[in-house]
Parts: C-alpha cells; sequence; structure tokens
C-alpha cells in the first residue's frame, strides 16, 4: 500500500508483546492463539516473511517448565506428596506458567523479525580454493 519510508520504526517489545503490527501498530498479527495472519488488515504489511519456528516454546522451557519442574520436586521431597496432590498443584502452575506467554513471545518474535530485518541464512557456493603457489627456491640454500 504505501512504502517502506512512511512508517515510523516501531519497537517490537510493544507492538509484539501485544501482538499488533510491527510495522504500523494498528493491525493484528494473530488470527486465532498462535495462528500468524497473512497480511495486516490496516497496513497491508505481508506476514510471510515471520518465522519464529520453535522460539516461544524454547523460551517457555527454559523460563517457565524448569522451575515447574523444581516445585514438584520441591513438593514431592518436602511432603512425600501422593499424585492428586501434584495434580492440583504443580499442573495448574505448569499450565499457567506455559500457555499464557506463548502469544506474546510470539508477536515478539515477529516483531523483532520484522524491526531488524532479520531473514532466512542464505548459504552461497564458496569460491574454488587456490593451492598455494610455489615459492622461488634459493639457491644459496641449495647443498651440492
Amino acid at each position: 500500500m504505501s512504502s517502506e519510508q512512511e512508517w515510523t520504526p516501531l519497537p517490537p517489545l510493544s507492538t509484539g508483546l501485544r501482538g499488533r503490527c510491527p510495522r504500523c501498530g494498528q493491525g493484528h498479527v494473530f488470527s486465532g492463539f498462535l495462528k500468524l495472519r497473512s497480511h495486516c488488515e490496516v497496513c497491508g504489511l505481508d506476514y510471510s516473511y515471520a518465522d519464529p519456528a520453535d522460539g516461544p516454546a524454547f523460551f517457555v522451557i527454559c523460563f517457565a517448565c524448569i522451575p515447574t519442574v523444581i516445585l514438584a520436586l520441591w513438593i514431592e521431597v518436602k511432603f512425600e506428596a501422593p499424585y492428586w496432590v501434584h495434580l492440583v498443584t504443580t499442573l495448574p502452575f505448569l499450565l499457567l506458567t506455559c500457555i499464557p506467554p506463548l502469544r506474546p513471545l510470539k508477536g515478539w518474535l515477529v516483531a523483532s523479525q520484522y524491526f531488524y530485518k532479520a531473514e532466512e541464512a542464505r548459504f552461497s557456493t564458496a569460491a574454488p580454493i587456490q593451492p598455494p603457489m610455489a615459492l622461488p627456491a634459493d639457491e644459496d640454500s641449495r647443498s651440492t
């Protein structure tokens, strides 16, 4: 719709965490809980560049699942709790710390890819390696 120069850069943290378009800040990035739209309904930005891959899941595993496992182990060691106690304590804690952060993290990664103009890696063919040239032999160093 409009050229890239007309849009002021928006910080990826504020647009991404709210699930807003990284270019205009008005449109939505998601059409479902984690499904990306094909384009922004306000500025028309094509979201085909966005590929957060497993980034959100990785961050959730590092910052939510590990503390949940530590909590479960602590409850087990300290209280020798039966399984139903884990069901009513650890499972809700796991669900509350793992599922809600996925959408804001994915939005932040998509907005960061746009802001920093991240692209897929492209590997080009390397130039052929040439063998080193032979150095001229010094006549004084030869022994007869």
